[in-house]
């Protein structure tokens, strides 16, 4: 059994800052991807950024260059550091971990979300 819990989401001003954090425990030794999703009403989920071990992050195309995710000391701990926030950030954001081989993800854990509002 894998727990995933978020942190950090809150409100903040257009050009903002905010600081997610994913901590992950219980049966974590065969998890090999972490990442962030964001889902708004009547939308479906949407990769924000992605860490593969060892691999180059993955990020969504209009997160580019504001955001960052980033591995802790922990071994399964993620942080999305999200900066120049904007109002179309405003989401429910998920932390997600994986157990791949190939093409083929044996486990999928989801946390519960936390919320981000951006608005003046």
């Amino acid at each position: 059994q894998v727990q995933l819990v978020e942190s950090g989401g809150g409100l903040a001003q257009p050009g903002g800052s905010l600081n997610l954090s994913c901590a992950a425990s219980g049966s974590t030794f065969t998890v090999n991807v972490m990442g962030w999703f964001r889902q708004a009403p009547g939308k479906g989920r949407e990769m924000v950024a992605t860490m593969k071990y060892n691999k180059p992050v993955n990020y969504t195309d209009s997160v580019k260059g504001r955001f960052t995710i980033s591995r802790g000391n922990a071994e399964h701990t993620v942080w999305l550091q999200m900066n120049g926030l904007r109002h179309e950030d405003t989401d429910v954001y998920y932390c997600n971990a994986k157990t791949r081989a190939g093409e083929i993800i044996i486990d999928e854990y989801w946390g519960q979300g936390t919320q981000v509002t951006v608005s003046s």
